[in-house]
């Protein structure tokens, strides 16, 4: 057996705790070892809930002194960029949370960096290590439902008023100057987004041609809680998703792919496929997932393909950087919110169903008839580089 490979993870709380527990679970496994926690503020043995490793605020100090061969980035968005460069001189490989940067241009400053320093790179968009992407598209490849069509995304979550104070970038488009572009579509429910475009076939930054924006929030933040984008693609099949954190009532994310002469319905968290068809009862389906960290060592130690690299997500980036060109979020009317008492959040009346109406025709919030709605800022597409 091989030996396990030492760790480092910068950003051990939030969701960061998360990265904590999945280390552990691959560490009993012996597949990995945690050596270094980076925190501004390190942890105590209580918060970690154990024996602390090693831990240090300067992360390229850090993976030196233990000798890390891979680091796992799990800090605030503006960040990525950087400690990924910071990882990938060393030699040092790398598993960095969504969204990989706030920016095209960061995206590709980390991307190029990462490419030219050789090591490899993971991007955290958990969804796409599920083994129902390579059956799904098996069966649109065999013809289960006909020519596709397009491809709708509907995420109706809930987030009260305390989410958008977590930290100082939450909720925010910029924070002193610097991209953040935190936002439903960019980190909530990104990978309602990288999903539908991961079914589709457009991943690559040169599969999108035009994307097509509609922003608001009914929230006191600067970013959007309440959107929908569409996105034309050289593959010629629309994608269009919708997303909010202002539902009535919290609903599973899900990708929708429409055929001729079907549909398939993919619920990502849970890796659960409906396959509903013309001459056919509906079909249910579940899946396993890879782990993105397990991918990583098994590529590292075994050879095995990576599933998200930097490339794989310029489709994604692209719709980042739309998000980022476009105008800044619009307020709802007070009308069209209220406050669920008890509770310290927001809901917007009737958008759980104007959600899964955007999946469901591929259509805007504007298209729709929802009253609130603006026209849709528009993007061509036009070099970054």
């Amino acid at each position: 057996m091989s030996t396990p490979l030492p760790v480092v993870l910068a950003g051990a709380r939030g969701h960061g705790r998360w990265h904590v527990e999945n280390i552990r679970r691959l560490q009993r496994a012996g597949l990995v070892r945690l050596v270094g926690i980076c925190e501004l503020t390190p942890l105590t043995e209580d918060e970690f809930g154990g024996e602390l490793p090693e831990q240090s605020a300067d992360f390229g100090a850090l993976l030196e002194s233990t000798g890390a061969r891979i680091a796992v980035i799990c800090t605030p968005i503006p960040t990525h960029t950087d400690l990924a460069l910071t990882a990938a001189r060393k030699g040092v490989h790398i598993l960095l949370e969504k969204p990989p940067a706030p920016s095209y241009a960061e995206y590709r400053r980390m991307a190029d960096g990462v490419a030219e320093a050789g090591v490899a790179c993971q991007i955290g968009f958990q969804s796409l290590g599920s083994h129902a992407l390579p059956a799904v598209r098996e069966l649109v490849a065999q013809g289960a439902i006909g020519q596709l069509v397009g491809l709708g995304g509907a995420g109706a979550w809930v987030r009260d008023e305390a989410y958008f104070r977590r930290a100082p970038w939450a909720g925010k488009r910029r924070l002193n100057g610097v991209d953040v572009i935190d936002g439903a579509l960019t980190n909530p429910l990104a990978h309602a987004v990288a999903t539908a475009l991961a079914l589709g076939g457009s991943t690559r930054a040169e599969d999108v041609t035009a994307i097509e924006t509609e922003l608001l929030r009914a929230n006191a933040i600067e970013s959007d809680d309440t959107s929908c984008v569409r996105i034309t693609t050289a593959q010629g099949h629309p994608v269009t998703v919708a997303a909010t954190l202002c539902a009535e009532r919290a609903d599973e994310p899900y990708v929708l792919m429409h055929g001729s002469s079907g549909r398939i319905t993919f619920w990502y968290k849970q890796d659960r496929v409906l396959l509903q068809r013309a001459d056919h009862g509906p079909e249910e389906y579940e899946y396993g997932r890879t782990d993105l960290l397990e991918n990583l060592v098994a590529h590292l130690t075994t050879g095995a393909g990576l599933l998200v690299t930097p490339d794989e997500t310029g489709a994604f980036m692209k719709v980042v950087e739309a998000i980022r060109q476009a105008p800044d979020p619009a307020p709802l009317p007070d009308t069209a919110w209220h406050r669920v008492p008890g509770e310290n959040r927001r809901v917007v009346p009737g958008i759980d169903g104007l959600v899964a109406a955007a999946a469901d025709t591929l259509s805007l919030y504007s298209e729709l008839g929802a009253p609130w709605a603006l026209p849709p800022a528009r993007q061509k597409e036009v070099s970054t580089r």
